[in-house]
């Protein structure tokens, strides 16, 4: 079974960029989204990808934010999950549940150029954990843009950023949490030493000259790690500001 997370910044541009066959070429089993920015309603007017079950998760901003589920196995049942109203509120997670395993798919908040939205940020990161601890039970896999890069390795300029959004002490904290509660992250465990990122700013050329960042996870349960077989960062396929990135479990 081959999951993609992909951060598409816009579905309604990223269908002029060829998203379509972006998803045909990859071809995964399911794909979760992050910024749709699209209600359910606008969507309708898009060329579907065929053979896929869609589910969506808008935010009430219009043109904001909002999380979708794309998946060749219709799932028993999706629903958001409510970390806090704001959260709830700008569309962000989608629990779809699949039988064998849950996925939850998150785009998690930014925290702001100039860290004004951090509080909220580090609250939902304690509302996860609080709710990831409940439900061990459930098998819950994780994917999205968190929104953090966890380790120096994880960015091309670490030094300059270690006092900046996304690569804060405090932010870094949540992720070392999150694997605390015997999580592991799917493309650092088979992929010790690899420098890829998943994230580009849209400016400097920061693409071209591959000065970015790992900030989309996919988190998988320890009990299902031996279920692993790949990783990958799919840091060629564009149409985004982010790229996809996925894994293959057995």
């Amino acid at each position: 079974m081959k999951i993609i997370s992909w951060n598409i910044n816009g579905i309604r541009a990223a269908y002029k960029k060829g998203f379509e066959s972006s998803v045909s070429a990859i071809n995964p089993d399911i794909l979760c989204l992050q910024e749709v920015r699209c209600s359910e309603e606008d969507l309708e007017h898009l060329q579907p990808v065929q053979g896929y079950q869609k589910v969506y998760n808008h935010a009430q901003k219009k043109g904001y934010s909002g999380v979708s589920i794309y998946s060749k196995q219709k799932p028993k049942s999706v629903e958001p999950i409510v970390l806090t109203q704001q959260f709830a509120d700008e569309g962000r997670s989608l629990l779809a549940d699949f039988g064998d395993f849950h996925l939850l798919a998150l785009y998690i908040p930014n925290g702001g150029r100039n860290k004004e939205n951090m509080e909220y940020k580090l609250n939902v990161y304690e509302k996860l954990i609080t709710y990831l601890a409940k439900h061990k039970d459930k098998n819950i896999i994780l994917a999205g843009d968190f929104n953090i890069a966890h380790e120096a390795i994880d960015l091309a300029r670490p030094k300059e950023n270690e006092n900046g959004t996304m690569f804060t002490s405090q932010e870094r904290e949540q992720i070392s949490r999150l694997l605390s509660l015997d999580y592991i992250d799917t493309y650092r465990i088979l992929h010790e030493d690899s420098v890829q990122y998943s994230w580009w700013a849209n400016w400097a050329n920061s693409r071209a000259r591959n000065i970015g960042w790992r900030i989309d996870y996919i988190f998988l349960p320890e009990k299902l790690k031996q279920n692993l077989s790949q990783s990958f960062i799919l840091d060629t396929i564009f149409g985004s500001d982010h790229c996809p990135v996925g894994i293959e479990l057995t």
